[in-house]
């Protein structure tokens, strides 16, 4: 009895929390509702799958409150949205040095998702540009591409209402398997009806990111994707190297002029700074009215002189073949040197007088696709000589061309078809007689 008694004396003096002393166990404390977690799919904007699976929630609430405390500092970036592909590229900064990034990939997202959380992880930034990538997670979840494709269109048009000059580069859904429930019919699909939905639209920069990773059969392959899905360092120096071209052009990198000086010996065709001596021609050759001297880009925006760089930007319909030409013509035997630089797939070629030799993405658009040095995504030289009414071509010391024809004179010409392709450091030398 006097134990009982004892008892219940320190039980006064130092609580116990027992339901045998009159106290029920206290719950743990449940953590805040954010109007940054993840909704239901009932009532939202977009169409088609959102993810609800705990493992995604955890992180979709995690990451979208860790933005919502740098929102600040992320002000002006350009931002990267996507999914897990996004979300896990090491060391984005590390590729574009002195670009002010924001990662913003949720690992399993999906198109709609994206469209959910667009006002607070984007469009609050104010962001300079946008790159997307998205709408794999959506096929696993058998989506159909139209789905897909209305969710991005919803995506793009709230940006560009947000901001109707910034830019938009817009890659195309990787491939991936049909063991990952990923078919390529599918993704070719939907990549078909992304182009379309953006096609005329000069603030939307399409890159062909599939057909840059794709083996013979449309699937990814293991040594860049291991997991047929994710891309391992060599798959990511990939999509960087193909977004450079096309963020210099934007201006987000290569933001200083080409030191290059000429050789001597050598005339240079373009002085780096505007399209003085270059001039479009009709169908038979004669030049058009409308000079460009002086000038930083022709009247449509498709040729720029930018930093040492002539650009040939890629067309907002898709495809668009069109020439510019030296205003001089060139009877003698001569070399003329240049370098070039294509994005994924790109096509366009260099006129020799008049014949075209074919200056591509050599290894996707051929014709000479088993070049050994060829640097995709980078500078490449292009040298040709002229002698004899014969033209002798190579790429970066490789022969494309022994004896290519060409005609007794004739001007120099840059073409464009698809995707954007760049020349610099344009130079001849007369050979002597």
């Amino acid at each position: 009895m006097r134990i009982y008694f004892l008892l219940a004396i320190l039980a006064c003096v130092f609580p116990i929390q027992s339901k045998c002393f009159g106290q029920e166990k206290q719950a743990p404390a449940k953590s805040e509702k954010s109007p940054l977690d993840l909704p239901t799919a009932d009532g939202q904007p977009g169409v088609g799958p959102l993810r609800q699976a705990d493992w995604f929630r955890n992180l979709w609430n995690s990451k979208r409150r860790e933005w919502s405390g740098v929102n600040e500092k992320d002000q002006g970036a350009l931002v990267f949205l996507g999914d897990s592909i996004t979300q896990g590229w090491p060391d984005l900064q590390k590729y574009y040095p002195g670009v002010k990034i924001a990662n913003r990939g949720i690992s399993g997202d999906t198109t709609r998702g994206m469209l959910i959380r667009l006002k607070e992880d984007v469009l609050a930034l104010k962001p300079s540009g946008v790159v997307m990538l998205m709408g794999t997670n959506d096929l696993e979840e058998l989506a159909e591409p139209e789905t897909i494709a209305a969710n991005v269109t919803s995506i793009i048009r709230a940006l560009k209402s947000h901001n109707s000059k910034m830019p938009i580069i817009l890659c195309q859904i990787f491939p991936s398997s049909e063991s990952k429930k990923r078919p390529t019919a599918k993704i070719q699909a939907t990549n078909k009806l992304l182009l379309e939905s953006v096609k005329g639209d000069s603030q939307i920069t399409v890159l062909d990111t599939f057909k840059l990773y794709a083996n013979e059969t449309g699937d990814a392959k293991p040594e860049e994707f291991p997991d047929l899905l994710h891309l391992n360092q060599i798959g990511y120096d990939k999509w960087a190297a193909s977004l450079r071209p096309v963020l210099a052009t934007l201006g987000f990198v290569e933001t200083e002029d080409d030191k290059f000086e000429v050789e001597t010996g050598f005339t240079s065709l373009f002085n780096g700074r505007d399209l003085t001596g270059w001039s479009f021609r009709s169908k038979d050759m004669k030049p058009m009215a409308g000079s460009l001297d002086g000038k930083a880009m022709s009247e449509d925006g498709r040729y720029v002189a930018l930093h040492g760089r002539l650009v040939v930007t890629t067309p907002a319909e898709g495809s668009r073949i069109q020439q510019l030409w030296t205003t001089k013509e060139f009877p003698s035997d001569f070399v003329l040197k240049l370098e070039f630089r294509a994005t994924p797939n790109a096509d366009s070629g260099v006129f020799i007088r008049t014949p075209q030799l074919q200056c591509r993405d050599y290894p996707l658009a051929g014709p000479y696709k088993n070049l050994k040095n060829y640097r995709p995504q980078d500078w490449n030289e292009l040298v040709v000589k002229v002698e004899g009414g014969k033209a002798h071509c190579s790429c970066n010391g490789e022969i494309l061309e022994a004896e290519m024809n060409v005609p007794a004179t004739g001007p120099i010409g840059l073409e464009g078809d698809r995707g954007q392709m760049e020349y610099r450091r344009i130079r001849l030398q007369a050979l002597k007689p």
